[in-house]
């Protein structure tokens, strides 16, 4: 009998995403000439391309499960190879025997560098211009940087796909194109943690020290001065400081200052409520804070939407007197504005760590005026915060390269490494059934609507399907362009062709001991080459199942099968009668085709699906013989 490959009650449609297929890149002849009409639209000359994975890491009829998590991970991250049109331009990183280029282009603590050298070959070229940069980059696995260094999309382009991650030691990423290096498969990676108590220390140095005329009191004393009287500052206790951004760092200040005496509020919209009153802080509305602060510090990263946001109109509606710190991002003050503000009263003091363009002009009107105090961007520079920060990117750079998601990345939907566990062999799942879904599509088929149901026990809002999702686009799109896959481009890359994908999750009453009991990928308005494949309701659907740690096919269109998605596949439609398997055996074993499992499922029609195994890819002499055979109807060659 056929088992059904028909969705249960309780669906739930969780996510889709789509693109413009007018902004879609024109077709490229660097594609796949014998593919192309799989896909409506392929990659142009000029778009970039991410980076193959590969399954050889896996034995073939191993188990997986959570010991094999590393793996799994590789999988969904390790890059090995990249194509950039025209295709004979394909640069191939090193193989897997030799280590990997580390390129650190700013001073970095000797136990990072130790770390580093331990897993690749240590680079380290500093003070490097842009140029120089792009010349080194095509060499290089990793790259290092702190601010200082520029990560464009020319660098991505230069690398020519080698470029596998980028460490920023140190919290703000605004120095590197994060769409370059998400539309290129790169991982980009920061050490957010390391630095913070040192950050936090030098906002309340800078605070104090503003509010008491330290640096200028010194400044007078070493010209030989002694001027009591204009050097009187004003105390922190009972005053209000508002902290703008909440994060680690706002946080800690927030702490320290409230040790001082002083009332702390603190604008941040995604800051939880309760983290704020634990310490004793009142989150509240922008305007509120800068309006109702003597004091306002600056922790929020530099963003569109942050760029320049202290601005003229900002200023007037602060109290008169107002003092600022700002040991976040420079680009955040407009600092012509904040000048106008210094001269006409309305801000009476600023002490600045940071600027928009590092290090300023000499002539800066913001860094010479006398009541602005300055430092040369040391919110991190303590020895253990530098040490701690080398040591942490180090360690994620290495984890990278190495295949693992880490927890610091910033272009990568994180995956919990519990949640990772779980869905190890599920993952080995999504790409086998999207690389035979695609396989199934006749040639002048343009695909673009694919539609991903999972069938599970558990809540559809415990399962997160984002790295399941990855690997079927992966499956889908890699075999049919020179376009090559991991979990930070997957979305993009699908939006970038024009593909539909939605996700649904249906409640089965299955054990919910495992995540995920079943896996459908449906590819809607096309043409099957294989007409077995279709189900009612005229899509191409395949459902599959993880049996024993290993990927199996359990449903083809209306066929109930069981086929594990291992090597290379030959499913034939026959007419069920005897000797149908010896047939198709006979005629693979005179051509030394070696035939690894064989299992034949049934309809009422006395129809059947035979799905035979083999380990290498028959001749078309040897196809065309299995096709002749009076019984069989209809068959197709898969390479899993």
């Amino acid at each position: 009998m056929a088992s059904s490959c028909s969705s249960s009650s309780s669906l739930k449609v969780i996510s889709t995403f789509t693109t413009n297929p007018s902004k879609t890149p024109p077709p490229s002849s660097s594609s796949k000439a014998s593919h192309l009409s799989f896909l409506n639209t392929t990659t142009s000359s000029s778009s970039p391309i991410s980076l193959k994975l590969s399954h050889s890491i896996f034995p073939a009829h191993s188990r997986l499960n959570a010991s094999t998590l590393s793996l799994v991970v590789t999988n969904a991250l390790k890059t090995a190879e990249f194509s950039s049109s025209p295709a004979s331009n394909i640069t191939k990183s090193p193989s897997s025997d030799s280590k990997p280029t580390i390129l650190v282009s700013e001073k970095l603590g000797e136990a990072g560098l130790e770390v580093l050298r331990q897993l690749g070959n240590l680079e380290c070229a500093y003070n490097l211009t842009p140029e120089e940069l792009c010349l080194k980059i095509s060499a290089c696995d990793a790259l290092i940087v702190r601010s200082g260094t520029k990560v464009s999309r020319e660098v991505f382009e230069a690398s020519k796909g080698r470029l596998k991650v980028v460490g920023r030691a140190g919290v703000g990423i605004d120095n590197v194109d994060l769409q370059a290096a998400t539309e290129f498969g790169c991982l980009v990676v920061n050490a957010p943690t390391a630095n913070t108590v040192a950050a936090a220390e030098h906002g309340i140095a800078l605070l104090t020290s503003m509010a008491r005329n330290v640096a200028q009191a010194d400044a007078s004393m070493k010209a030989g001065l002694w001027k009591r009287n204009k050097y009187v500052g004003v105390s922190l206790v009972g005053k209000t400081l508002a902290v703008m951004g909440f994060g680690k760092v706002g946080s800690e200040v927030a702490r320290r200052a409230k040790g001082l005496g002083m009332h702390v509020i603190a604008h941040d919209p995604y800051a939880p409520a309760d983290r704020a009153r634990a310490i004793g802080v009142d989150l509240v509305s922008f305007d509120q804070a800068i309006s109702t602060a003597d004091f306002v510090s600056l922790h929020m990263p530099l963003t569109p939407t942050t760029s320049k946001v202290f601005n003229d109109d900002t200023f007037s509606k602060m109290k008169k007197g107002v003092r600022i710190i700002n040991v976040a991002r420079g680009g955040v003050i407009d600092e012509d504005a904040l000048v106008r503000a210094l001269d006409s009263g309305v801000v009476a003091q600023a002490a600045l760590d940071v600027f928009t363009e590092e290090p300023p002009a000499k002539e800066s009107k913001l860094v010479q005026h006398e009541n602005v105090t300055v430092t040369p961007h040391l919110g991190a520079s303590t020895k253990e915060a530098q040490e701690g920060v080398a040591i942490e990117i180090a360690e994620a750079v290495v984890g990278a390269l190495q295949g693992e998601l880490s927890a610091t990345a910033v272009n990568a939907p994180m995956v919990a490494p519990e949640v990772m566990s779980e869905l190890s062999p599920y993952v080995v799942l999504a790409e086998k059934l999207g690389k035979l879904a695609v396989q199934l599509v006749a040639g002048g088929s343009g695909i673009t609507t694919v539609r991903v149901v999972y069938k599970s026990a558990r809540d559809p809002d415990d399962l997160d399907t984002r790295l399941l999702r990855a690997m079927i686009i992966k499956g889908i799109i890699e075999p049919i362009s020179t376009s090559f896959i991991n979990l930070v481009n997957a979305d993009y890359v699908a939006k970038q062709k024009g593909l539909r994908i939605s996700e649904e999750k249906v409640t089965v009453d299955a054990s919910p001991e495992y995540p995920v009991d079943s896996i459908q990928v449906h590819i809607s308005n096309v043409d099957s080459k294989f007409a077995s494949s279709v189900s009612d309701n005229g899509s191409i659907s395949i459902e599959g199942k993880v049996k024993y740690g290993e990927p199996h096919l359990t449903c083809l269109g209306s066929f109930g099968v069981d086929v594990s998605l291992e090597g290379n596949l030959i499913l034939c439609r026959q007419v069920d009668q005897p000797g149908m398997i010896g047939k198709v055996g006979n005629i693979l074993g005179s051509q030394n085709v070696n035939v690894s499992f064989m299992s034949v499922g049934r309809t009422i029609l006395k129809k059947a699906i035979m799905a035979i195994g083999v380990d290498e890819e028959p001749s078309k002499e040897t196809l065309k013989k299995i096709g002749d055979v009076a019984s069989i109807e209809e068959f197709v060659f898969l390479k899993l």
